[in-house]
Parts: C-alpha cells; sequence; structure tokens
C-alpha cells in the first residue's frame, strides 16, 4: 500500500497544524496506522498510533500527549494527526505508516506495511 503524507509547513509556537495520510488501498483501513518524526541528527521516534478503528484505541508518546490526537475516516482512507500547542522541539519531518496489527500498540514495533514519503513541520517564530 502506498501512503501520501501532506499538511506540513512553518506554524509559529503555540499554533496548530493537521497532518494527513492517505493510503491507495482500502487494505489500510484494516490495520493500525502510526505517526513517526525525526528531528535533524536524530533517530526517527514514535509520534502516535491509531487502532484499525477509532473505537480500538491510540497510543500516544509522552512529549505529545495532551497536545496531538490522532483520528482516522476509514471511508477515506486516511488517518489525520491533530497537532496542537506546537513547540520549536516538535520541528521535525513526520511520517505515517501502517502497521503490522489491528491495534495501535501493533506500531510500537519494528515492522511494518508500508511508510509514508515523510512531510516536514517547521515550528518557529
Amino acid at each position: 500500500v502506498q501512503l501520501q503524507a501532506s499538511g506540513g509547513g512553518l506554524v509559529q509556537p503555540g499554533g496548530s497544524l493537521r497532518l494527513s495520510c492517505a493510503a491507495s488501498e482500502r487494505t489500510f483501513s484494516r490495520y493500525g496506522s502510526g505517526w513517526f518524526r525525526q528531528a535533524p541528527g536524530k533517530e526517527r521516534d514514535f509520534v502516535a498510533a491509531i487502532g484499525w478503528r477509532d473505537s480500538v484505541g491510540t497510543d500516544y508518546a509522552d512529549s505529545v500527549r495532551g497536545r496531538f490526537f490522532i483520528s482516522r475516516d476509514n471511508a477515506k482512507n486516511t488517518v489525520y494527526p491533530q497537532m496542537n500547542s506546537l513547540k520549536p522541539e516538535d520541528t521535525a519531518v513526520y511520517y505515517c505508516a501502517s502497521c503490522r496489527g489491528l491495534t495501535s500498540s501493533s506500531c510500537l514495533g519494528a515492522d511494518f506495511r508500508s511508510w509514508g514519503q515523510g512531510t516536514l513541520v517547521t515550528v518557529s517564530s
């Protein structure tokens, strides 16, 4: 499955941004989906994940819990992380992934069905 991430850009500290991850196949909606980010000179880190549907549950990194909220629209094969109260340390390239299992916790491992190409988020005044 091919994933297309979009929605990145420049935002001021305290601002909000909503990213999108659109999939090319309907099978995307049968699996958990996750978002990860990689800041310059750092490793790729987990950000948030959601099960195959909203009611299955979500997971968040401690650094974004309470500020970021992930949801999905399976009719559109799309997952959306809503990012609020953005901080300069949120600056990174954000990647979406389709996970191997049904739940958000399946996105916490090292094995994924596919990755999107990344979208840059810059938080700066």
